[in-house]
């Protein structure tokens, strides 16, 4: 009878030796159960103690690594043994995170979302670099209700009282979403400040921006504004009558916002052309800073990546050289930097000229950016609709008849139809904006009555918050600038109107400094162009198709809107 070692059967058999020879037969089991056991620990002990650089990730893997090596440095094929353990250790601290985000034992796991979002938040970043994350969002509030779950500790809500309770005053604070992308080597800027920092730097902006300082500025807007219609009747007149308004309005905000924060150095509409790529430096530069804010940990590594860099030290060489012309040259006029820099001396200890460079870069991105987006959707949803264009016209020619001074800011008052609410309603400039996060250190918050944990971001979209039919009815996806009249002046019949969810500006202490420049930049400019010209969609362009060219990437970005451009009889 043959034994069951000669048959091969039992674990001394050639069989089996055969097998422990080869690599996968050299695996330790220990090691293995080692291997998992430490990932589960690792995601134990960071749950916790949570990393935003990813040194301390780097660190742990080379003492996984380490680890390995040592505990088997005396057998021939450790190499295999320390590749099998760390791709082990890796799953087994992924699956331990996805679990415990999709268990019901997760702080957030009462709020409905997509299984990936809870996951990860490389699922947002992925929606921000499509630029369709306010699409994706709205799908979704519309199917589970004012409450989804966006990511593994991030909620976005859609309800009035969220508004007060998140942005009023004693709100929720900014949190890792804006510390993260903070380069320790530029001072930070108004927009990532908070608590007395915040309220400090804010000081400054509130004097750049009070009626005292728009009247200063009024004769800049002027001065581009009119550049603005010499270019556009130059081109009508060498028979370029079909143009990109939103090029052009892209070269206008910047221009603007360059003397504003810089003291002037870009003459994009003197050129007709953005040859330095300025405009596009500045997307990209957008781009990049939102889908890494989803990321807070990766941030220090990607943004040494040159092609991830390249965008943020290009912009950042371009407002050093005019920040540098500007301190140089000293005040003509009293415009932003003027306040920034506290050239008054109102301050007792003077902000340093990093601090009004850094500040003077979110100026350009804010101020330049986010204009031009209103503009041009004003000018897209008032050429969809004839009717309310002809009523602008009306309106305008009645303000100012004969050619009077369109940029006379005293008669904006008598202006309705210039009035930009239900673009801002329709399209704000920033879709979904920036999130708030609940302090790690606290007790966590109540926000539109309902818990939400320590550390969970929070987001309070304005692009799905003002297309709510419990708060802009009715028509909510429709433009309708007649619901912001009163009822004697024409608003439909069961009106809802909400000013409160009315949030294009943000709310609360920290909201848009720069909203009343941004009305008035708006209302010159619509006032000049209608009072001008003649505006109508270029033939054969697709402007229902204009729509899918507007991104969300934080700021709203869009593509060419074609327009037929005729001088009026008289202008």
């Amino acid at each position: 009878m043959r034994s069951a070692e000669a048959s091969g059967t039992v674990m001394g058999g050639p069989r089996m030796a055969a097998f422990r020879n080869s690599w996968p037969g050299r695996v330790s089991v220990s090691m293995l159960v080692k291997a998992v056991a430490f990932g589960v620990l690792t995601h134990a002990i960071f749950h916790h103690a949570r990393p935003t650089a990813p040194l301390v990730p780097l660190l742990l893997t080379g003492c996984v690594l380490g680890w390995t090596l040592v505990s088997f440095l005396s057998a021939p094929w450790v190499a295999s043994e320390v590749a099998l353990a760390f791709l082990t250790y890796v799953i087994a601290l992924f699956a331990s995170v996805a679990i415990y985000r999709l268990s019901p034992f997760h702080p957030l796991a009462g709020y409905p979302g997509p299984a990936l979002a809870k996951v990860t938040k490389f699922w947002g970043a992925w929606n921000t670099w499509k630029g369709d994350q306010h699409h994706v969002w709205m799908r979704l509030h519309r199917k589970y209700g004012p409450f989804i779950r966006t990511g593994p500790n991030e909620l976005s809500i859609v309800d009035v009282r969220a508004v007060v309770d998140v942005f009023g005053a004693g709100g929720i604070p900014k949190g890792e979403y804006y510390n993260s992308r903070r380069d320790p080597s530029v001072p930070q800027t108004l927009l990532a400040m908070s608590g007395e920092d915040h309220d400090n730097r804010r000081r400054l902006w509130n004097r750049g921006m009070s009626n005292e300082s728009l009247v200063e500025y009024e004769g800049v807007v002027v001065k581009r504004a009119g550049q603005l219609v010499d270019r556009l009747r130059e081109e009508s007149r060498r028979g370029k009558n079909v143009v990109d308004i939103v090029q052009w309005i892209n070269f206008f905000t910047f221009d603007f916002m360059g003397d504003m924060a810089f003291g002037g150095g870009y003459n994009l509409l003197e050129e007709g052309r953005d040859e330095k790529g300025l405009w596009n430096t500045l997307n990209r530069f957008v781009l990049a800073t939102a889908v890494v804010g989803h990321i807070p940990w990766a941030h220090d590594v990607l943004i040494k990546l040159p092609f991830v860099s390249h965008d943020l030290v290009a912009f950042r060489q371009i407002g050093q050289k005019n920040a540098a012309a500007r301190h140089q040259a000293g005040a003509e006029v009293k415009d932003l930097w003027y306040h920034l820099s506290d050239e008054a001396e109102l301050e007792k200890t003077r902000p340093s000229v990093r601090d009004v460079i850094a500040d003077g870069a979110l100026a350009m991105i804010a101020g330049a950016d986010t204009t031009s987006s209103a503009l041009s959707s004003f000018f897209y949803y008032m050429l969809c609709n004839p009717t309310y264009y002809q009523r602008l016209r009306d309106e305008i020619d009645r303000v100012y008849p004969d050619g009077a001074d369109a940029t006379d800011t005293s008669k904006h008052d008598q202006l309705v139809w210039t009035d930009a609410n239900e673009t801002l309603r329709i399209a704000p400039p920033l879709p979904t904006n920036g999130p708030r996060q609940v302090p790690y250190n606290s007790q966590g918050a109540t926000i539109a009555e309902r818990f939400v944990p320590p550390g969970t971001q929070v987001y309070v979209p304005p692009y799905i918050l003002h297309r709510d039919p419990r708060f802009f009815s009715p028509s909510p996806d429709t433009f309708l600038p007649s619901r912001w009249l009163s009822a004697k002046d024409g608003a439909p019949a069961g009106n809802v109107l909400d000013r409160t969810a009315f949030i294009p500006f943000s709310y609360g202490p920290a909201n848009c400094v720069g909203r009343q420049l941004a009305r008035m930049e708006m209302r010159m400019v619509v006032s000049l162009l209608v009072q001008k010209f003649e505006f109508a969609f270029a033939e054969g362009f697709d402007r229902e198709g204009w729509l899918g060219t507007v991104h969300d990437h934080l700021v709203s970005t869009r593509g060419p809107l074609m327009v037929r451009v005729t001088e009026r009889e008289g202008a």
